[in-house]
């Protein structure tokens, strides 16, 4: 699948849920891989936020973002509109504080999403595929998070907020194409025990019965109902039918579900990537939603650097084994750690190091606790790019290759005696005038335990 944009810019007016302030913003296209970005418009410089997980700052109520000093709350309903209609990159032009809140919905972005019309980039879409189960749990609520693999995104919420008015309930989407429909139109929702609490919380300033349903699940008499009445800023309220302290009609009999399902996208859209898999929240919150979004980003940053993990069959014979290494690099014993090289292209080349106890430096080195030292991993890196340029050599006897340095190395888990090292070095750049650039990883099975880029000189032997 291609990634999309939008076609043309398109704005929407209104006012901030908990700010009550006035603000437009306005949705342009943007190009392949920019991502969504809010800009505040109304501060200056007009900086720019990205919608990421790692910029969230409150959960209270709704999902606020902030890079530097400039923010936006309540981010979670567009985000959940632009996941819903697999829009991947736009630039969101807001003059305000908060997103506004509309009718409580998603609906009003997606009908503004339409009217732009939505069109396919040149880039592919990359997505986070689910392949074992991740879960996330918060002893003190109750609520429990778990994406599991499927060929599809598809969302399963449980709620149950100890309400005999609520009730149990719960909503699933199987799939992107029925969001539209099924999930758009679900409206926020509060309890009306919780106004007065919010109202002390100096939120919801924008609160209105037009954009929220409000839950009663306990009778009211009149004294109560017109001072909540005074503090929504209206003649009367009254208690209709079904708990619903307004004459709004439900669009669906789980509406209150739907929505948190709606919230649980919203919240999740902040990874960045749409997901393969399958999610299943019990009593979700923004908290929650945010904690465990974090947990699967950290999953995706793990499972797209493992995707250039060489595959090594064991049962395909070597291209270069240690003896025809040996004749290619001046190292010996104890310090040729290239055992054999299973993959040579023009642009990279696979080694592999077999640790053992055996190894000459763990007499010294950590002997109760025997660790590889990292510049030993790093050394093992540089000897497979020797091997690399070196093979380009039609003499690579006569020549030797030379560190020039070592940029940005990084350490990231403990090599022991047992473990099977695959070294894996890319070329970076061109090789012009015996500099070799490269960039190099070692993997301990599906863990990247060291990398670094290398820059070397081959040189003629005198």
């Amino acid at each position: 699948m291609k990634q999309q944009t939008i076609q043309k810019p398109v704005s929407l007016s209104g006012v901030g849920l908990h700010s009550g302030k006035e603000v437009t913003m306005t949705f342009f296209p943007a190009k392949a891989n920019q991502g969504v970005k809010f800009q505040r418009i109304d501060l200056e410089d007009s900086p720019i936020m990205h919608a990421d997980v790692t910029r969230v700052i409150s959960t209270n109520r709704g999902t606020t973002i902030k890079q530097g000093d400039a923010q936006v709350s309540t981010v979670e309903h567009a985000l959940s509109a632009l996941l819903g209609m697999s829009i991947d990159n736009v630039m969101i032009e807001i003059d305000g504080p908060e997103v506004p809140i509309m009718d409580g919905s998603a609906q009003p972005f997606i009908d503004k999403f339409i009217e732009a019309g939505i069109i396919e980039l040149d880039e592919d879409r990359e997505y986070f595929e689910i392949t074992e189960p991740i879960s996330y749990h918060d002893e003190v609520t109750g609520t429990e998070l778990l994406a599991l693999p499927s060929d599809e995104f598809e969302v399963t919420a449980l709620i149950d907020f100890n309400s005999p008015i609520l009730g149990h309930q719960y909503a699933s989407l199987k799939g992107l194409s029925n969001y539209r429909k099924e999930i758009a139109p679900c409206r926020t929702f509060v309890f009306l025990r919780e106004l007065d609490q919010l109202i002390n919380q100096n939120l919801i300033k924008g609160g209105d019965l037009e954009n929220a349903i409000v839950i009663v699940d306990r009778l009211m008499d009149k004294d109560e109902l017109d001072k909540l009445a005074r503090k929504l800023g209206k003649e009367s309220v009254k208690v209709e039918k079904e708990g619903i302290l307004n004459t709004t009609d439900l669009h669906f009999e789980n509406e209150m579900a739907r929505h948190k399902l709606l919230d649980i996208m919203g919240d999740l859209a902040l990874i960045g990537r749409q997901i393969k898999g399958k999610i299943v929240a019990t009593k979700p919150g923004h908290t929650s939603n945010i904690e465990f979004a974090k947990v699967l980003k950290k999953k995706f940053i793990e499972q797209r650097r493992l995707r250039g993990k060489p595959r090594i069959n064991p049962d395909v014979p070597p291209i270069f084994d240690v003896v025809k290494v040996s004749t290619m690099l001046p190292h010996r014993y104890p310090f040729l750690l290239v055992d054999k090289v299973v993959e040579l292209s023009d642009s990279h080349a696979v080694g592999i190091k077999n640790v053992t106890y055996n190894e000459p430096f763990f007499q010294g080195h950590f002997p109760g606790n025997p660790v590889f030292p990292g510049v030993l991993q790093m050394e093992a890196l540089a000897q497979v790019g020797g091997v690399f340029v070196l093979s380009k050599k039609p003499d690579p006897e006569n020549w030797d290759t030379y560190f020039l340095k070592i940029d940005h190395a990084k350490f990231k888990s403990k090599v022991v005696p047992g473990d099977v090292l695959i070294l894996k070095m890319e070329l970076l750049s061109p090789i012009r005038r015996g500099i070799c650039h490269m960039f190099g990883t070692a993997y301990v099975g599906n863990k990247i335990v060291s990398e670094g880029e290398l820059t070397a000189q081959v040189i003629k032997r005198q």
